[in-house]
């Protein structure tokens, strides 16, 4: 028995090992709300669409709780993400995308799912030009967002 719980116990840490290589995170050197407000600019100055901002802060402390920021920024193209639910329409559970900018310890970092995470989550065989570009988008949005300028 003694083994079979340490079996599991390590199935689930290297679960949670492969999940962490699933997130492209950065460290911003703004506090959370000033990286949110510098990505939400840069979308908005973008051919992607905002859909969403959610203060889960300000969520916790309505309903009386208390946590460290966190801000999740919803956003999407459909000339990107429609030709990948094309190719699997339940990559629509994952579009639009999401970026979360949270602080922990201190520290503000930015995070999302890998575009290579999203491929290999869904069927999107034959969408390589629409995933390259996705990344190319994330990658140059979020660099600017956690730029020091």
């Amino acid at each position: 028995m003694r083994h079979l719980l340490a079996t599991i116990a390590l199935s689930l840490a290297i679960t949670s090992v492969a999940h962490a290589e699933d997130w492209v995170i950065k460290s911003s050197p703004h506090d959370v709300t000033a990286t949110a407000d510098r990505l939400e600019t840069i979308i908005e100055d973008s051919p992607a669409t905002l859909v969403a901002r959610v203060d889960h802060q300000a969520a916790a402390a309505d309903a009386g709780l208390q946590m460290d920021p966190a801000t999740v920024l919803i956003f999407g193209n459909p000339q990107i993400g429609t030709p990948l639910m094309q190719a699997d329409p339940r990559a629509a559970l994952d579009l639009p995308l999401r970026v979360l900018i949270w602080q922990q310890d201190g520290e503000t970092s930015v995070g999302y799912l890998s575009v290579e995470a999203l491929a290999d989550r869904h069927n999107l065989d034959g969408a390589d030009e629409a995933l390259a570009g996705m990344a190319q988008a994330l990658d140059r949005m979020t660099n600017g967002a956690v730029a020091a300028q």
